[in-house]
């Protein structure tokens, strides 16, 4: 099978090699022309053989919008546009209908994996019509993890249900991080406690709390002891938000998820060393760029 891939960043470049191992032919466009295939949008469409299968995997909001408009003028009926980036669902038929005024098919998908997704696989979420989603399963297929489809791939609904699945993911990361960043918070600072490192690596088999994000904290203390190197200010790239606002529209009550992200925000005022976890986490699983300590924002 034959796909265009559009941005090369953390997630698309790694997505771009998984995909080439597995067998899918991938010809990849980025503004960046170290990284990229090719030179330009219409060059990538031009060497992909019709019926088209085109990724997008660029950031959120104007710049998804902007590429979306760009492959509506440029590719034919009966392509199909995948937005593999963290769009808000809201944006997701809107595309989808921009798209269709040509006879363009459209399916969106949550990406669950950050930098490890090149060598572990990426858990996918997707929204679409059944013969859109069964068309790219061989993608799909090739980016999740080895096993049982139904642990890493879901097909969760219509367009925008994907998304939709990905957001309340991350509300649910949210409040895992800052959980996990609280007790080492705690641990750091009571005196008895000689070894947190250690720890939290004997909660690794056996105990209710064992998880993948629990490994990645192990590693950042591995890497910086007393995160020495990392400030305690964290991003958040949206989707929390979304979470929180979904919630409220939804009169569903979130408080884990919403005091997660509160404590993102408080994360710019001080430099608590719960923070300084939460941003070692993101820089673990995400790649997501650390404030060194006192950089101002």
């Amino acid at each position: 099978m034959q796909i265009g891939l559009i941005g090369l960043g953390k997630m698309g470049f790694n997505m771009r090699e998984r995909l080439r191992h597995k067998g899918i032919t991938v010809t990849g466009f980025d503004r960046n022309p170290e990284i990229s295939d090719v030179d330009s949008l219409d060059d990538l469409i031009g060497s992909l053989q019709a019926p088209r299968v085109v990724w997008i995997m660029v950031p959120s909001g104007a710049a998804t919008e902007s590429v979306v408009q760009d492959l509506a003028r440029r590719l034919d009926a009966g392509d199909l546009v995948i937005d593999g980036g963290n769009s808000r669902f809201t944006d997701d038929q809107k595309n989808a209908n921009l798209l269709a005024a040509q006879g363009i098919a459209f399916v969106d998908c949550g990406v669950s994996g950050g930098i490890w997704g090149l060598e572990n696989g990426y858990g996918l979420m997707v929204g679409g019509s059944t013969a859109d989603v069964h068309r790219v399963l061989p993608v799909f297929d090739a980016l999740r993890p080895e096993g049982p489809r139904e642990e890493s791939f879901v097909h969760v609904g219509d367009v925008g249900a994907g998304h939709y699945a990905k957001m309340v993911h991350n509300g649910i990361e949210y409040g895992l991080m800052q959980s996990y960043a609280e007790g080492y918070e705690l641990l750091a600072a009571k005196d008895i406690i000689k070894d947190v490192h250690g720890t939290f690596q004997a909660w690794q088999h056996g105990t209710v709390v064992r998880s993948w994000l629990l490994d990645l904290l192990i590693k950042a203390l591995e890497e910086d002891p007393a995160l020495a190197k990392t400030a305690g200010y964290v991003e958040d790239s949206g989707e929390g938000r979304w979470t929180v606002e979904e919630a409220i529209a939804s009169e569903i009550p979130v408080p884990a998820i919403t005091a997660a992200l509160y404590a993102r925000f408080s994360s710019r005022q001080d430099d608590a060393p719960a923070m300084k976890m939460v941003a070692a986490l993101r820089h673990q699983f995400g790649g997501h760029a650390v404030r060194a300590p006192n950089k101002s924002p």
